[in-house]
């Protein structure tokens, strides 16, 4: 195997500041308080910047200027917000090299993950809504469907640049105005956002974005001002929302935790298998809420199948999350990489296999191999519970309804994967998996078109598609 030249992206694109206010009213502005914290880069644990975290005080006000915006925008034609939508997502695309650097060097990502994959789907989540922004009415929620008013929007750090322009996106389509909080560990490239909705000279107030952990989230989604929350995040956070929401007039969409299975029979393309399963679980550090972390294998392929994984596995690149060549980045915090290690460990414990290919790990950072345990009971935790990492857990099968029942046999909804050459039984299989996307001979394939979303404790409502519309009409 021959080695690969270094090939590191240049971070002299990214103009950081070294401390970030709260963007409200169209307006950079200083909290009322005087809590501020530092945001680093998980890769080298150097300090990036300092960020304002807001208080119910700042919360209020920026309840209070999506409010006061809400009536102009609500009321501006269609055609017209349309303009400003497509003026964003182009703004995206002229900058999509600095967004992509600075979501790598806030997130551990890989670079080629944050260029390649996130960013060219924040701007065509833009452009697609854009699209809709006038057809409203053909949508099929109604002849005239009307907007909410302001939307309360909580994201998380594993996407952070697109989980914004998932929500943002609909939401100012159909005539909503915005309030969103990033994630405490990444909330660089959502202020960078704020800089392009004021280049795009969207009217003060349609979004504001206010930075803070949970207390400021928790401060935007009870606040009586708002009219929608929509929340990506853990189930135990999406929980206490759902309670605290539960009988007032608020509308709310929850994208909660998965412990995806990839069902693999004996007559799937092994080799295709294998790039999908690698896909699946491995993609951003495993730091993905469908993940494919449960693999379901045919037993007669089973060791054919791990054999060629492990093969693959030992050709993965660990390390600089700005080198182009890097397939694994850092470990996004290090409480994340702390529940990783822990949950591991368990999987140790209660008799699981463990195998990681030999892999140099960097002396500062958060970093935590590819790794995946063999001899997995239904009954382990690691098989049971979202690590959130890149931990693969294999589990074997010998019918198609054994691999229902498996796949099935969690408390999650979120998504699956079936490879298979035989179309009846992939519609088969698909007609009986209790997931809300199901990916055929592929994995974590996404789309603007397409909607989103789970069932049980993975969430309710769609985001993406036409589907994605209907959270932000009253209808």
């Amino acid at each position: 195997m021959f080695e690969y030249a270094p090939a590191p992206e240049s971070r002299d694109i990214v103009d950081i500041r070294p401390s970030y206010g709260l963007f409200i009213n169209g307006e950079w502005v200083e909290p009322q308080g005087e809590d501020r914290h530092k945001t680093v880069n998980p890769a080298t644990e150097e300090v990036l910047a300092e960020v304002a975290w807001a208080g119910e005080a700042d919360v209020d006000r920026a309840v209070q200027a999506a409010a006061k915006a809400f009536p102009v925008w609500s009321a501006m034609p269609g055609a017209e917000r349309a303009k400003y939508l497509f003026r964003i997502a182009r703004l995206i695309q002229e900058r999509s090299r600095e967004l992509a650097v600075l979501e790598t060097l806030d997130n551990g990502k890989p670079i080629r993950e944050s260029r390649d994959v996130d960013l060219p789907l924040v701007a065509a989540h833009f452009f697609y809504y854009a699209g809709w922004a006038d057809k409203l009415s053909y949508a099929g929620f109604g002849q005239d469907p009307r907007p909410l008013g302001v939307a309360g929007q909580v994201i998380p750090w594993n996407f952070p640049l697109l989980m914004l322009a998932w929500k943002i996106a609909p939401a100012l389509a159909c005539g909503n105005t915005v309030v969103l909080k990033p994630a405490e560990t990444t909330p660089l490239t959502a202020l960078a956002f704020a800089d392009i909705c004021r280049q795009a000279d969207l009217p003060p107030g349609v979004v504001n974005i206010v930075t803070g952990a949970g207390e400021t989230g928790a401060a935007l989604v009870n606040h009586p001002g708002v009219d929608k929350v929509a929340f990506t995040g853990s189930t135990e956070v999406g929980r206490l929302i759902a309670r605290g929401l539960a009988g007032t007039r608020k509308k709310l969409t929850l994208e909660l935790g998965g412990k995806a299975a990839n069902i693999v029979f004996e007559d799937a393309p092994l080799d295709q298998a294998v790039e999908g399963i690698v896909n699946g679980i491995f993609f951003n550090q495993g730091h993905v809420c469908c993940a494919g972390s449960r693999l379901l294998v045919q037993e007669s392929v089973a060791a054919d199948l791990l054999e060629a994984l492990k093969r693959r596995l030992g050709t993965l690149r660990l390390g600089d999350p700005l080198d182009k060549n890097t397939d694994i980045g850092a470990i996004n915090s290090a409480e994340q990489l702390a529940k990783i290690r822990e949950l591991s460990e368990a999987g140790e414990a209660e008799g699981a296999e463990r195998w990681s290919p030999a892999c140099p790990i960097p002396d500062r950072g958060y970093w935590f191999p590819p790794t995946l345990f063999t001899g997995v009971a239904q009954s382990h935790r690691i098989a049971r519970e979202e690590i959130f990492g890149p931990v693969l857990s294999v589990l074997t099968f010998r019918t198609p309804a054994e691999a229902v029942e498996k796949a099935n046999n969690t408390p999650y909804g979120l998504s699956a994967g079936v490879w298979t050459e035989k179309g009846s039984l992939m519609l088969w299989m698909a007609s009986r998996l209790r997931a809300g996307v199901v990916w055929s001979n592929t994995f974590n394939r996404f789309d603007p078109t397409s909607p989103f979303g789970g069932y049980k404790e993975s969430g309710y409502g769609r985001e993406g598609g036409r589907h994605g519309l209907e959270a932000y009409l009253a209808v």
